[in-house]
């Protein structure tokens, strides 16, 4: 899928004017020497009516988005790196490549220098194959806007983008200064137009001054204080743009299923400022998913391609969106579980059930979240 950039020019058609002027030399022809001036209602039109087809924008057709959890490549998954970028992230790259657009959280600053940011127990880095490792699975932009995404400091940060750049791969949720940070990744799929923005709600307290991006600072995009205004202005400046706007959000409580207290209205204020779905990660563990109103909220998609996965950290998904113009059509999750720290999504019929039964019971085992099975029912 090729990103597009922010600006876009209108659709426009020119004028008929080589059937205005072959009305106006029947007319003359009709009307001989004479030099009258012909009555108003004989007169042509100065402004032809542009033909139905020639006006008609492109139909806007349903296509999918693809979306995972925590990607990191500490670990074994180093070790998958180095032996063979282009199947580092295993056989659920195919789902990814089925899919129109793919995204996910990188977890990880992608550097070979920078300062391991002080006060952190984990720290995590990659090497900039990763970035082949993205792509080559189907990826087609990821998040960094997280609490490892500064693991090694600005440094680390400006590598991660440079990197990037020089792999042709779209990183969203961090920049070199403010206005980069919270810009969106844009998208046309079959007639649509598709923005998605990263941003983070966790940061270490003690690192969020140095952190949070600024103007003229490299940094995060963050939902943090009074920086939640920034996000919500991307939002709202996004969807005058698409179509459809897809927040990926770093949330939640690690090791807990059910969001923070606020999280339904933080979720909220995003839906209102124009997102059609608001997704994302960060405990470690799958956290519940649905509608709030028309727009989607899934409040933690696990991990993804990681390290650490025993018990309810080995439980995972792909969430897969179907969208056509402003509107979700369809969600389906796609459950799996983390082996050797790669996803293998459940194709047995009674896993599967399985799975997606687990995922749909967090609704209720959290409750007072505020979401539903189906776009436009009463929260409960």
């Amino acid at each position: 899928m090729t990103p597009l950039s922010p600006t876009f020019l209108p659709h426009g058609r020119p004028l008929r004017f080589g059937a205005l002027l072959l009305t106006t030399a029947l007319l003359a022809t009709a009307c001989g020497s004479d030099s009258e001036e012909p009555a108003a209602a004989d007169r042509p039109d100065t402004a032809a009516e542009p033909s139905p087809s020639a006006s008609a924008e492109p139909p806007k057709e349903p296509y999918t988005v693809a979306i995972g959890g925590d990607v990191m490549f500490e670990g074994m998954l180093r070790q998958r790196l180095d032996a063979d970028p282009a199947t580092a992230m295993g056989p659920v790259a195919e789902v990814f490549q089925e899919a129109d657009v793919s995204v996910v959280n990188l977890e990880t600053a992608v550097t070979d220098g920078g300062t391991p940011a002080p006060g952190k127990q984990f720290v995590f880095r990659a090497p900039a194959t990763a970035f082949t490792a993205l792509e080559s699975a189907g990826i087609d932009v990821v998040t960094v806007a997280n609490n490892h995404g500064m693991d090694y400091g600005t440094d680390g940060l400006l590598d991660t983008l440079d990197n990037a750049e020089a792999a042709g791969f779209p990183v969203i949720g961090a920049g070199r200064d403010l206005a980069e940070a919270y810009e969106p990744e844009f998208f046309e799929v079959n007639g649509n137009t598709l923005a998605i923005i990263g941003a983070t709600d966790v940061l270490d307290d003690h690192l969020i001054p140095e952190w949070t991006a600024g103007e003229g600072k490299p940094g995060l995009a963050s939902t943090k204080g009074e920086m939640l205004t920034h996000a919500l202005q991307a939002v709202e400046e996004a969807r005058a743009e698409a179509d459809a706007v897809i927040v990926f959000l770093h949330w939640g409580l690690e090791g807990d299923h059910c969001p923070l207290p606020h999280a339904p209205d933080l979720a909220r204020q995003l839906i209102d400022a124009g997102a059609t779905a608001v997704v994302g990660g960060h405990a470690h563990v799958v956290s519940p998913g649905g509608y709030m109103g028309d727009a989607y909220v899934h409040y933690g998609l696990g991990n993804f391609v990681f390290y650490n996965f025993n018990g309810p950290t080995a439980e995972t998904g792909v969430l897969r969106l179907t969208l056509q113009g402003d509107e979700i059509v369809d969600d389906e999750w796609l459950p799996g579980q983390i082996q050797g720290g790669i996803p293998i999504l459940h194709e047995d019929e009674s896993a599967v059930a399985q799975g997606v039964a687990s995922f749909e019971g967090y609704r209720e085992q959290c409750g007072g979240i505020n979401l539903t099975a189906e776009p436009g029912e009463p929260a409960v």
